[in-house]
């Protein structure tokens, strides 16, 4: 997943407004006791939101599965003269060298998790992974939107270098959606490289988010709605989760 994809995906993701994400995350975990010092973000990809909280002062490391999208964020730190970590890792067996202060999972790198031993190993590998009194933060996008937005159906958009065509597939047994991505690439003048990308995202209901992060040892669970404070619903099409490590455990 994200291979050959990666050298792509700055290009088509330019209408994320990291810098708000930034914010948001700032303020949630200011909330949670974190104003300052180290934060773990897994599934970082190309560093869109790693960068942008590192400039907000903290330390940060990104860790993320796909060697080819931390190639990308390491270039991109680099000419803007930031020298921080990125660490190939797979999130569900996440082993750091020190101690954070949080861990972050943004822009549905949970969903990318697609059986409860996996979700239950990553709380695992965080719990581990974070100070007593540090906290966990991710988000997913919503069953809502997985299933009612995103659902079955097929878009496209044609670029000016890049023309791709996007495929989704719902399974409501699995709690699914498929994404079947393909992607030509403008080479030269009526030459174009075919590029294929296949994903599986599952929903997560809240109930499942909970009480696996009770088994891993996380309290003081809180879900929140479309980056705001407000409790979620079921309308919204992200939530954001955040839960800490109690300060009394050794």
């Amino acid at each position: 997943m994200y291979q050959a994809f990666a050298e792509l995906y700055d290009e088509l993701m330019d209408d994320v407004d990291y810098e708000s994400w930034a914010d948001y995350y700032t303020r949630l975990l200011s909330i949670y006791g974190v104003r300052n010092g180290k934060i773990c973000e897994c599934a970082c990809g190309t560093g869109g939101l790693t960068i942008p909280l590192y400039r907000r002062g903290f330390q940060m490391t990104g860790v993320d599965i796909s060697r080819e999208m931390l190639w990308e964020a390491a270039q991109k730190s680099r000419k803007l003269g930031i020298a921080m970590p990125f660490v190939q890792q797979d999130m569900k067996a996440l082993n750091l060298h020190r101690p954070m202060d949080a861990v972050l999972a943004t822009c549905d790198g949970v969903n990318y998790l697609l059986t409860e031993e996996d979700l239950l190993s990553f709380f695992r590998a965080a719990h581990r992974a974070v100070k007593p009194g540090g906290a966990l933060i991710f988000d997913v996008s919503t069953p809502h939107k997985l299933k009612n937005v995103l659902c079955s159906g097929l878009m496209a958009e044609d670029r000016e270098n890049i023309t791709y065509m996007w495929q989704n597939s719902w399974n409501e047994r699995q709690r699914t959606v498929s994404l079947d991505l393909v992607f030509f690439v403008r080479e030269k003048e009526n030459q174009y490289r075919r590029i294929e990308e296949h994903q599986k995202q599952r929903a997560w209901d809240e109930k499942t988010l909970k009480e696996n992060l009770w088994h891993a040892g996380f309290r003081a669970v809180s879900i929140y709605g479309d980056f705001t404070l407000n409790s979620s619903t079921d309308e919204n099409q992200r939530w954001h989760v955040a839960a800490t490590r109690s300060e009394d455990e050794e």
